[in-house]
């Protein structure tokens, strides 16, 4: 066990924020820790790391366990580069190698001094240890993957983006490499390419790994375990998001049978009690009913569904077929007409549902602005069918005004509600009470989102164009508009990172990557699987001999194929000698580093040229790969 909670209860004021959990972390676990806005997940988790002590209770670790801990908050060093801080991480192996460059040139001196040697070998030591010999290349994989292959590593911290800062964040602490790996929010920022190559290494992760997470498809991939933290009170379920969902239904359904039936027992018994108690002749019988009420355990009502937004999409007007066609489009951007994605074709029938997905920056939030502007204003090469009313959600929310109210913004936006009509529609995305007259400008994220929602209720639109849709919801909110989408009869284009929630929803998917848009028929599970197969042929591709279109040349040339044949069983004979030279000298410099221990200058040198040698290796077993 790596670390426990034992009925811990932590308390801000009079209000719990924890009641008596009571957990456990094993070696190689995989938790994923769910739970509305404001449940408690990060006063969990910092009372896990022990930054929070708990009113009654306790937290244990294992004896020197390491953790690693990404809060939302990066707490990177602004003043540092991207490699110096990826350096940092090999701290002691850097300090260490530094000692070993100048304990040798001291030895040079004094070659007999046996503290010198003894001290460079201690020196060694914790460099080995460190992961001296490998960390520049970890460092490069592990930057590769979350996304930084294009970045200069000398960059300025100061100078990146937020996400990157969470991107660079979570590339330090997999280096770390910890024994319990916390992750809270990890997939914000991150684009498909990124979160699947993180999916990836963290299912190989050695360690344990506790991930705070709306991410509802990066949890189906990664989890073991679900920990629902709800109202202060932890519940713990065996297997992935989707498979706590029917557990818990089950569970619920199996208590909330197990409630009724003692309810009515009770009842019964009571009932019982206050018939005969003042009966002479049934008073024993009735006492003993009393004693066996006052004894009982009784099985707590479960909790129904916490209550979440109604959301609800209408139209009246029946749009033409063709609701939308885009043709030969070239999508710009700035002053400058950046060409982020040329000759774009989108069809959308009506009654469609597709989604629009790529990475960061590549315009798919621009993709949608310029449909909207053309809805308003007729544009060459995009052309909405008769009778289509279209809907716009941005993801920022800039179409709302800050200084007003919140009623004031749906009313102003559809005067024929009414105040009734606009506090009605708000109640059902559950802003209510006082709540409807904070100003614009003062909502939480998840606040506007919902505001921005109930507009788009309220307009009847038979067009729907959704920039982002869930950011910034909870999970049950995810669900609710989720299910509400999923009802909603008219054509639906959005963009989201939310691959659960575009699995659920999109029948047909739209890439933008590498300046074109590419139109996959499907879910998204087909289309990864499309994807997986063509990244697959492109391997295969690259890794096999380029002999194709060559057999056909040779097949007219007789003469140029043997020539090219007898090249390339020389160049295998090459090769095989020149690999079997590289093992023969690899085993001689293992055996002198193990003969001459106290030669440091030797050994130093010898392991020098022994990662010349393997890198020198490795690329010609690639090339004797291909030839052969």
């Amino acid at each position: 066990m790596l670390a426990s909670f034992t009925d811990v209860t932590v308390a801000y004021g009079e209000t719990e924020i924890l009641k008596n959990v009571t957990a456990n972390i094993n070696a190689g676990d995989r938790i994923g820790l769910i739970g509305p806005n404001g449940a408690g997940k990060t006063t969990l988790l910092n009372t896990l790391v022990k930054r929070i002590r708990p009113e009654e209770g306790a937290v244990a670790h294992k004896a020197d366990l390491s953790v690693g801990y990404l809060e939302q908050n990066s707490g990177l060093d602004a003043s540092s580069t991207i490699i110096g801080e990826m350096r940092s991480v090999f701290r002691k192996a850097l300090n260490a190698r530094e000692r070993m460059q100048q304990i040798a040139k001291k030895m040079e001196q004094a070659p007999d001094d046996t503290a010198l040697q003894k001290e460079y070998a201690h020196a060694q030591n914790v460099f080995e240890a460190g992961g001296g010999y490998d960390f520049e290349v970890e460092i490069r994989k592990i930057l590769n993957g979350m996304g930084f292959s294009d970045k200069a590593y000398e960059t300025d911290i100061a100078t990146l983006s937020g996400g990157e800062k969470t991107r660079l964040a979570i590339a330090r602490l997999l280096l770390s490499d910890p024994e319990l790996l916390i992750l809270d929010e990890p997939t914000n920022h991150l684009d498909f390419k990124t979160l699947m190559w993180l999916e990836d290494y963290l299912n190989g992760y050695k360690g344990a790994v506790l991930i705070v997470s709306h991410d509802r498809y990066f949890l189906d991939k990664l989890a073991k375990k679900i920990w629902e933290l709800d109202e202060g009170e932890l519940t713990e379920y065996t297997g992935n998001y989707t498979q706590y969902k029917q557990l818990k239904a089950e569970y619920v359904s199996w208590q909330m049978k197990e409630y009724e039936k003692q309810s009515r027992q009770i009842a019964h018994m009571e009932d019982y009690v206050a018939r005969n108690l003042a009966r002479a002749s049934t008073a024993k019988s009735a006492q003993s009913r009393v004693k066996q009420l006052s004894k009982l355990t009784r099985i707590r009502k479960p909790k129904t569904e916490a209550q979440t937004p109604s959301f609800s999409f209408t139209f009246s007007q029946r749009p033409v077929s063709d609701v939308l066609m885009v043709r030969d489009l070239d999508l710009t951007v700035g002053r400058e007409q950046k060409v982020l994605a040329r000759d774009v074709n989108i069809e959308l029938k009506r009654g469609a549902k597709a989604a629009v997905i790529g990475d960061n920056g590549t315009g798919k939030s621009t993709l949608v602005k310029r449909l909207v502007a053309a809805s308003r204003e007729p544009e060459d090469g995009i052309v909405f069918g008769k009778n289509t009313l279209v809907g716009y959600y941005d993801q920022e929310n800039k179409n709302m005004t800050p200084e007003k109210t919140v009623v004031q913004e749906v009313w102003d936006a559809f005067p024929s509600l009414l105040e009734y009509g606009a506090r009605s529609m708000l109640g059902r995305v559950l802003i209510t009470g006082e709540e409807v007259y904070k100003h614009i400008g003062d909502l939480s994220g998840g606040e506007r989102a919902k505001v921005g929602l109930a507009l788009l209720m309220c307009g009847g639109y038979n067009v729907l164009l959704l920039d982002e849709p869930t950011n910034h919801l909870d999970l049950p909110a995810r669900e609710s508009l989720e299910a509400a989408l999923r009802e909603y009869e008219g054509t639906l284009l959005f963009v989201s990172h939310d691959r659960y929630f575009i699995n659920a929803l999109a029948e047909r998917i739209y890439e933008i990557s590498d300046q074109r848009v590419r139109g996959f028929d499907g879910t998204f599970d087909e289309y990864r699987q499309v994807k997986e197969q063509e990244e697959q042929q492109e391997r295969e591709q690259k890794d096999a001999p380029q002999t194709s279109g060559r057999k056909t040349q040779e097949m007219k040339n007789p003469r140029q194929r043997r020539a090219e044949e007898a090249k390339r069983r020389e160049r295998i004979s090459r090769l095989e000698k020149e690999i079997a030279a590289a093992e023969a000298r690899e085993e001689e410099l293992g055996r002198l580093i193990a003969e001459n221990p106290a030669d440091f200058e030797l050994v130093g040198k010898c392991c020098a040229e022994m990662e010349e040698l393997k890198e020198r290796h490795e690329k010609l077993l690639e090339e004797w790969v291909a030839l052969d």
